[in-house]
Order: C-alpha cells, then sequence, then structure tokens
C-alpha cells in the first residue's frame, strides 16, 4: 500500500509541476504579441461573417480534431445557447473526399482541393499546423490566397520564411507539440467568445 501511496504521490508532484510550467508559459505568452494575434484573428472572421462568409479550417491529426472541435462551438454554440448557427467547416471531415483525392491526386492536395470547391472571396481559410510546415496544410492556404480567400495560419513559434505568404499568423509560444496544442485550444476558445461577444452579447 505505501508503494501505491508514493507512486501516487510522486505522479501528483509530476501533473502539478507539469500545470505550473504551463501557466508559467501561459502567463509569457500574455506579456507578448500572442493576445493581439488571436483578436485579430477574432476580427478577421467576425468581419467575414458580417460579410456573409464562412470559415473553412483545417489540419492533420490532432490539428484536425482541433479543426473540428472550432466548427462545432461555431456552427452549434460556444457560451451561448440562443444565437443562430455561424458558417464553418472541417475539411478533414470527409472520408471519400479525402481518400479519393489522396488515392487519385496526392495527400499533399486534400484540403486545396476542397478550397477550390467551396471557397469564396470573403471567406476565411484557417490553417492548423504546430510545425507550420504541413504541405497539404500549406498548399490548401496556398489555393485559398489564389481564391481570394483570406488565410490565417494556426502554427508554433518557429520563424516561418513565409509568413509574409498568409494574412495572418498566429504563433503559439509553445517549445513543443503539446504546449503549441494547449495553445490553440485556449486561442481558438478566445476566438469564439470575442465572435459571440461581438455579435450575441445581450443572448443568452
Amino acid at each position: 500500500m505505501n508503494d501505491v501511496q508514493e507512486t501516487s504521490t510522486s505522479s501528483t508532484v509530476a501533473v502539478a509541476d507539469r500545470f505550473f510550467e504551463i501557466a508559467k508559459l501561459f502567463e509569457n505568452a500574455a506579456k507578448s504579441v500572442f493576445p493581439a494575434a488571436v483578436a485579430e484573428a477574432a476580427r478577421l472572421l467576425g468581419d467575414s461573417y458580417e460579410r456573409g462568409g464562412k470559415l473553412l479550417v483545417f489540419g492533420n491529426g490532432g490539428s484536425a480534431s482541433d479543426a473540428q472541435h472550432l466548427c462545432g462551438e461555431l456552427v452549434v454554440r460556444f457560451q451561448k445557447s440562443r444565437r443562430r448557427a455561424l458558417g464553418a467547416i472541417a475539411l478533414c471531415t470527409d472520408a471519400a473526399v479525402m481518400t479519393s483525392c489522396a488515392n487519385d491526386f496526392a495527400y499533399d492536395d486534400v484540403f486545396a482541393r476542397q478550397v477550390e470547391a467551396l471557397g469564396r472571396p470573403g471567406d476565411i481559410a484557417l490553417g492548423i499546423s504546430t510545425s507550420g510546415s504541413s504541405p497539404n496544410v500549406v498548399k490548401g492556404l496556398q489555393m485559398a490566397r489564389s481564391l481570394g480567400v483570406s488565410t490565417i495560419l494556426m502554427t508554433g513559434q518557429k520563424p516561418l520564411e513565409n509568413a509574409s505568404d498568409y494574412d495572418l499568423v498566429l504563433a503559439a509560444p509553445g517549445g513543443n507539440t503539446a504546449r503549441i496544442q494547449e495553445f490553440h485550444l485556449a486561442a481558438y476558445h478566445m476566438i469564439c467568445e470575442l465572435i459571440e461577444t461581438r455579435f450575441f452579447n445581450n443572448t443568452l
């Protein structure tokens, strides 16, 4: 029993230490340019919604899950229930489109092909890549730009040679993939909060 208690205590301390580490990272991020970038992303998306636009969002792996999560918050609700749905499509959810494109063309094209089909000037394309260099995410954003769709890249703190290719880069100041993903979650939740405050401030 003592061995179990000692192991549990050790694990608890390790978890607490990690939480303190994450809290410090978020504290430092709050003093950086990252909050301004998040606010600008919310402004761009809000302006798109005012013009009748929609959000196209995509990524791989955990970033694909983030894309779906974000769309759920916008289409259904974030914190306000009695408000209209907001247009948002995760481009990583249609297995037939994804696999046929990967099979007939290349996996690098799976998002670009969908952006070509669905994107219209005034929309927002949000690509999520912790490295900033996922080929299919980059190609999706390139396609968006060629169509007059505004582009946002949500990534990590690694400097990007092609940062000027995007209308906005949200560079999360995390030192590894897990920390970057945690910043991404906080960022898109904040975007949803700002959007709901902008359009539905008097709604429950």
